[in-house]
């Protein structure tokens, strides 16, 4: 598929990524003094080259979503209502009703560029989606790469240098050209992920790129990052090697394989065994629980005040919660937390603005998302549930699913709603589709006619064109091809 027939939809996720990117570049930010940034309410001046930056963002995000929304009305291609319905009352539940009815009323114009890059990426095709993968897995690569190079030439804009809370003590933790670490650490587990589904053609660029993601994936030293990476990578290999692995171990050749893996595991299990016994770990944990890094853990790092003050806004204002402008500056000053941008939890951030209604419309979302990534895994080559999981983990500490405004929490999300939807595309309407699209690339050639007189490749009355009966069912998932 070329750019034209993708049209602008796979660009608004490298878009996503430039904002935030550029916004950093020119920030002149110090990570060294990263708690002085957050003790500051008001936010840092931005660069009137971000702003226009920001307002082109804008508005190719709701010129390519109102032509993909016409394209697909146009052609008449079908619509997954459950997985479109969920998403807008998703957003009219956190998002349209808090602004008209929460305790503080606010509406702006960029409440509405989510929901229309929301709905475009539900209507995406299968051939749309191998498209935005690749064109998103390409940004990723050049976002990644910037700020490791940026490391060399400009070491405090990208990573704090003096980073001593970590698991491994002198990295310095790099954030990147990213807001900060943790986001950082996110999307190069989710670059590592488009990897794997879609790697590049060339061997050599395809193991440079792997290096890089694992090298980012570790410097940012991001705990969520890591464990949601490792049980992503399980998910890809249980969905995508598991038949092969199965048929290994029934292999009697390789019978020795899994008689030392299993000697292996028992081996791990009884070392530690032999150091919980021995009191060992005890000590350690008790040296750590007082230390300054056991009691940002015992505290979850300062985010059980903010969950405190997001509980008591909800039981201040239980049907439609505080509305969207809560942790804004004026707020944030009020309750004393500087740093609180927002709940820290996607359940009591939205039960904070939205209330009950939001928290309500949130539960029939994530169930139809969780069902959705379970029911087609294995369709989707197992990115549906790797992003699906990898936004369940986040959503733990962070705002993965919020549709107010836009950034890099909506870059996986759209690409979750893009996967999900070219998934359950019917796959007799995406060969068609595939079929069409190459016979207008094609140049038309001159047809001889048959003795009774039909021309040659036409079908007989009542039969399917030979053409579209001999295009394969895996036309509708591109999952696994090199590009």
């Amino acid at each position: 598929m070329n750019l034209r027939q993708a049209g602008l939809l796979p660009w608004i996720f490298p878009a996503l990524l430039a904002v935030p990117a550029f916004d950093v570049l020119l920030s002149g930010r110090d990570l060294a003094d990263s708690l002085v940034a957050l003790e500051a309410v008001a936010p840092a001046p931005r660069a009137a080259l971000v702003n226009w930056l920001q307002r082109c963002a804008s508005l190719l995000l709701l010129v390519a979503s109102l032509e993909q929304i016409a394209h697909h009305a146009a052609r008449r291609l079908p619509v997954y209502l459950p997985l479109v319905a969920a998403f807008g009352l998703y957003w009219l539940g956190s998002v349209g009703l808090p602004a008209v009815f929460g305790a503080r009323p606010v509406f702006g114009h960029d409440l509405l560029y989510a929901p229309a890059a929301g709905l475009a990426c539900c209507l995406a095709t299968p051939q749309e989606q191998g498209r935005i993968v690749q064109l998103a897995r390409d940004a990723l690569t050049g976002l990644l790469l910037a700020g490791l190079a940026l490391l060399v030439w400009r070491p405090s804009l990208v990573a704090d240098v003096g980073y001593a809370a970590g698991m491994l003590p002198g990295l310095p933790r790099l954030a990147g050209l990213t807001p900060h670490a943790v986001t950082q650490g996110q999307l190069a587990q989710v670059f590592l992920l488009l990897l794997w589904v879609r790697p590049y053609s060339r061997p050599m660029a395809d193991r440079a790129a792997w290096a890089l993601g694992l090298t980012v994936l570790v410097m940012a030293q991001s705990k969520t990052a890591w464990l949601a990476f490792a049980l992503c990578a399980m998910a890809l290999l249980v969905l995508r090697q598991g038949p092969a692995l199965r048929q290994q171990l029934n292999d009697p050749s390789r019978a020795g394989t899994l008689v030392a893996a299993c000697a292996g595991l028992c081996l791990a299990v009884t070392l530690g065994a032999g150091l919980l016994l021995s009191g060992a770990l005890d000590q350690r944990a008790a040296d750590f629980l007082a230390s300054e890094q056991g009691a940002q853990l015992l505290s979850l790092t300062g985010r059980d005040r903010i969950w405190a003050a997001a509980l008591e806004e909800w039981r201040l204002h239980p049907v439609f919660g505080y509305g969207l402008s809560l942790w804004d500056a004026e707020y944030r000053n009020a309750i004393g937390l500087p740093h609180a941008t927002h709940a820290h939890n996607q359940w009591l951030d939205d039960a904070a603005r939205a209330g009950s209604v939001g928290v309500a419309t949130l539960i029939v979302y994530s169930f139809t998302l969780m069902t959705l990534c379970l029911r087609h895994a294995r369709a989707s080559g197992g990115l549906a549930l790797a992003l699906g999981l990898t936004l369940a983990l986040r959503a733990v500490g962070e705002v993965p699913l919020s549709l107010q405004g836009y950034g890099t929490e909506l870059f996986v999300h759209l690409l979750l709603l893009v996967t999900l939807a070219a998934t359950v595309f019917p796959s007799e309407t995406a060969a068609d589709d595939k079929f069409a699209e190459e016979s207008l690339a094609a140049p038309a050639r001159p047809r001889r006619r048959t003795r009774s007189g039909r021309l040659a490749g036409l079908a007989p009355k009542g039969r399917a064109a030979p053409g579209i009966q001999a295009a394969p069912a895996a036309t509708s998932s591109p999952w696994g091809r090199r590009a």
